[in-house]
């Protein structure tokens, strides 16, 4: 009965907390998850801690400056008055009263999932944890991780999760620099351990978010979010194959889908592209197939979807090389220029970008590469790719100097008609160009 009553009074004090905004909210990561979610909370009242272990991050967020460029200066220095700090001291861990964990899940060199990032983040934090806590995990994985590896770990210094601490699953659903769906607009999806865990999930965002969907428990919450993303990437895999098929039929791809969106129903436009980036929709599909193969299943539709999409970057070079020798030119020496390197129109985020393999294919085959980007003035560091190089200015004589550029991404800060005209050879992968010139290349 003692204990019974422990457990009720561990979760109603948590619940209380939360309800009247007195809670501590803690979040791990304070990247292009972590940091939306640390504005919305410090908005509505809460006092909120960053985690990271990027200790320039956290020295540029605690002097009020954002490294994401759709954030504004001013959000951070305004969650900074209203309390907020961030800090690499993960002993302080034990201030937070609700936890989201906003860390990286990659794969690894074999197109395996690496939870390293989850799991040493688990490890990190457990020492410092306490009696009264909800910690939810927003990183996208695959079914079982929660309950596998993150709920041992909660448990390891003595904590007992559903009882005296509380674990759910929660994905993220950010869609950096959408202006029509924002972190409190998005509907959340939440899955718990147990039923307690669950009602102290759902309290971490009800105050937060403006509409969530409970779930069954924490591996329908996983799966919920590698279907949305497996979703879309089969379906822009779909479109990719259309758009070769098309192409050797002399047929506009770009103009089909338009005419094909017109029916009210039974169709979503997917338009193609050089290939998939982000940091779900490239990497999402794989940790199903990798977890599906533990269950002698396997997924032959998501995995001819995913060489589909990785092979883009490669058609893209072929009609490159194949424009270039009809102009008795080869790419070895050739000036290329990428126009953009996002991976998608208006943002700075550089994961997973199909621009970095475009990148790659000019200069392993002797390409002078170049690159043009409003929202990157600098290549970054990334893991598993390094250029020493700053964006170019475009002008009529920069353009003019280029044996051929690459419309990779499609920002709408790019001046197209100047593009247009003064660029000796494009080789356009967005299809902004609808009227044919000799000049341009659909890819």
């Amino acid at each position: 009965m003692k204990e019974a009553s422990a457990r009720t009074a561990c979760l109603d004090g948590l619940l209380s907390k939360l309800a009247d905004r007195s809670a501590v909210i803690g979040i791990v990561g304070l990247g292009y998850v972590g940091q939306p979610l640390m504005l919305r909370y410090s908005e509505i009242g809460y006092r909120v801690l960053g985690f990271d272990v990027n200790r320039a991050r956290v020295d540029e967020l605690n002097a009020g400056i954002s490294s994401i460029e759709h954030i504004d200066n001013a959000r951070i220095a305004t969650a900074r008055k209203g309390g907020f700090e961030a800090t690499a001291d993960f002993s302080r861990i034990a201030e937070a009263d609700g936890i989201m964990l906003c860390v990286p899940t990659p794969l690894n060199r074999y197109r395996e999932p690496d939870l390293s990032f989850v799991v040493n983040t688990c490890e990190q934090i457990a020492p410092f944890l306490r009696e009264g806590q909800v910690v939810a995990l927003e990183s996208t994985t695959y079914p079982g991780t929660t309950r596998e590896e993150v709920v041992p770990r909660l448990e390891q210094h003595g904590l007992r999760v559903g009882e005296t601490i509380f674990a759910v699953y929660s994905p993220e659903r950010e869609d950096p620099a959408n202006a029509e769906f924002t972190t409190n607009t998005i509907p959340k999806v939440v899955g718990g351990h147990s039923d307690a865990c669950l009602k102290a999930g759902l309290a971490l965002y009800e105050k937060a978010i403006e509409r969530l969907v409970p779930v069954s428990s924490t591996e329908t919450a996983e799966l919920t979010k590698l279907l949305e993303n497996i979703h879309r990437a089969v379906n822009i895999g779909l479109v990719n194959e259309m758009k070769i098929v098309a192409d050797r039929m002399g047929i506009d791809i770009f103009e089909v889908i338009d005419a094909a969106a017109t029916k009210p129903f039974g169709f979503t436009p997917y338009y193609p592209g050089p290939g998939l980036g982000g940091h779900c929709i490239p990497i999402d599909p794989f940790y199903l197939t990798w977890k599906a193969r533990e269950y002698k299943v396997n997924t032959r539709f998501i995995e001819l979807a995913g060489e589909i999409n990785t092979s883009m970057p490669t058609y893209v070079f072929g009609k490159l090389t194949t424009a270039l020798n009809e102009r008795h030119k080869s790419v070895r020496g050739s000036r290329i220029m990428i126009l953009g390197i996002a991976y998608k129109k208006n943002v700075d985020d550089m994961r997973e970008s199909p621009a970095v393999a475009l990148m790659e294919l000019v200069r392993d085959n002797g390409g002078v590469i170049g690159y043009a980007d409003p929202h990157v003035p600098v290549f970054p560091e990334m893991r598993e790719h390094h250029f020493d190089l700053s964006a170019t200015d475009l002008t009529p004589e920069v353009l003019a100097a280029q044996d051929a550029v690459i419309l990779a991404t499609n920002h709408d800060a790019f001046d197209y008609a100047m593009i247009r005209d003064h660029a000796k050879l494009i080789i356009d992968t967005r299809g902004v160009y609808r009227a044919s010139a000799d000049h341009i290349i659909r890819a």
